[in-house]
């Protein structure tokens, strides 16, 4: 990731997709955000894909993206290489959402609003479904 010393939104940083290209994250700009560091060997994973891809889904056409961020620090439970990783991901979860590059924790979630600014973050225990009422209000939807 960029330098954080002088960000004050998440479009202030560049990241890496699957493929090694730079992703500027300010073209998410106006879109409400769910980054979440993903794991595919985690006691977590099944429902945590599930019901993320059944949010975006939901959401994705109401200017909801998530941003998934492959994590093998925590337990070694991602050891796959990027394209097995997108591969998992899209085969079995049926994952549209962007898959990115490594940020710390299996599962923790980070809602961003649409200037960029984190405003909740989530524990890698808390289900995605649950914080839907969380994504509704910031799309500003009821």
């Amino acid at each position: 990731m960029a330098a954080a010393s002088s960000a004050t939104s998440v479009h202030d940083f560049t990241v890496k997709d699957a493929s090694g290209k730079d992703v500027d994250l300010s073209v998410y700009k106006g879109k409400v955000l769910l980054i979440v560091n993903v794991a595919s060997q985690c006691g977590l994973t099944n429902s945590n894909y599930t019901e993320l891809s059944q949010l975006y889904e939901k959401y994705k056409d109401q200017g909801f993206e998530i941003l998934a961020f492959p994590c093998n620090q925590f337990g070694g439970q991602e050891p796959g290489s990027n394209e097995e990783i997108v591969q998992f991901a899209c085969t079995r979860f049926k994952a549209e959402y962007p898959i990115l590059t490594s940020i710390k924790w299996n599962f923790s979630k980070f809602l961003v609003d649409k200037e960029g600014r984190v405003v909740d973050r989530y524990a890698p225990t808390t289900s995605p479904m649950s914080i839907e009422k969380d994504i509704k209000k910031r799309l500003g939807s009821s």
